[in-house]
């Protein structure tokens, strides 16, 4: 089940030792439907975990495996989704980040610093400092874990989406633009569940 140390690198566990680091991150950031999701988690100093990496290059089953060993293990975790309406109306960048923001804020430990994945970030209104890395979920534990998280939590959402409204192959491409999805909603229509902002969603809701 393990990843082979000789095909990367041992992922590092925080930037700081010996402060309380969360590490967050988000998932769904270029979906066409359904709410982009976002985690933070807090690891314990003595965790270790071989799987664990960034959630991209893991398989569907392994990311289901480490959820509930980060769910508990970890210090303190949090899972925030944000929906199609605030993404249309503050923009998916700031979505994303807003997310990530409200999944700290939403710990049950407060931590005194923040690691995130990507290059993009501001300040929090707890004035925790933060530091963004690019490829963070590949380079650090905490980002990794909160990559699963956000990835995992957002699959089960489009699975029940999926349910809710058959046709578009949710169950498979998560809302993602696959040829699947877009031929469906040329043939079904848009959704609730759509970002009417982004370009191909807009296209078809001018004609809704």
């Amino acid at each position: 089940m393990a990843i082979s140390r000789k095909h990367r690198e041992p992922l590092k566990l925080f930037m700081q030792p010996g402060r309380i680091e969360a590490g967050c991150d988000e998932a769904g950031r270029g979906c066409l439907a359904g709410p982009v999701a976002a985690a933070a988690v807090i690891l314990p100093p003595d965790f270790r975990n071989d799987l664990l990496t960034d959630s991209k290059q893991l398989t569907e089953k392994q990311r289901e495996a480490l959820r509930p060993v980060i769910e508990r293990e970890a210090v303190a975790w949090s899972v925030v989704f944000i929906g199609p309406e605030e993404i249309d109306r503050i923009n998916i960048l700031n979505a994303s980040i807003e997310a990530m923001q409200r999944a700290v804020s939403s710990l049950q430990v407060r931590p005194e610093h923040i690691l995130v994945d990507g290059n993009r970030f501001k300040p929090h209104p707890l004035g925790i400092p933060h530091t963004t890395v690019v490829k963070g979920d590949a380079t650090y534990l905490s980002i990794a874990a909160a990559s699963v998280l956000a990835k995992t939590h957002r699959d089960e959402l489009m699975n029940r989406l999926a349910e809710e409204y058959p046709g578009y192959g949710w169950e498979r491409n998560k809302g993602y633009p696959t040829r699947e999805h877009r031929e469906a909603m040329a043939r079904l229509g848009i959704t609730p569940a759509h970002r009417r902002s982004f370009g191909p969603v807009l296209q078809l809701s001018l004609f809704d």
